[in-house]
């Protein structure tokens, strides 16, 4: 069994391992396999951020996209962005790539807020 800081921590070395091979490595293949490991390793997190919402379902809002789509929106406008910054150099690109990257982090730092760990109920006998 792992650890619970590791464990909690896999997603985001997923992902980081993804950016670094995507940024540093020159062959296709490898920027596919890291194109592949940062979408699973967002599909982790967005998994186990969906399993810890806490705000009421009532309140939640329906849009005309699907959930999966949704809730992978800002690790694609991440993605985007290292794109941008691996292959398009010119400072227009690189302006659109840095908004892309702040807007990215802060819909997940909007998202962070409703969603935590829920304690177990334990009734009392």
């Amino acid at each position: 069994m792992l650890n619970r800081s590791f464990y909690e921590l896999l997603p985001y070395g997923y992902m980081a391992v993804a950016s670094t091979s995507l940024m540093v490595l020159e062959s296709s293949f490898a920027h596919f396999c890291a194109i592949v490991l940062f979408v699973l390793g967002a599909r982790v997190y967005s998994l186990r951020s969906q399993n810890r919402r806490t705000d009421p379902v009532k309140r939640r809002k329906t849009g005309n996209i699907p959930n999966y789509l949704y809730e992978l929106m800002p690790f694609l406008y991440v993605l985007t962005a290292l794109a941008i910054f691996k292959y398009l150099h010119q400072k227009m690109f690189l302006v659109a790539a840095i908004c892309l990257l702040g807007y990215g982090f802060y819909i997940l730092f909007s998202r962070s807020l409703y969603r935590h760990h829920r304690l177990p109920v334990t009734p009392f006998f």
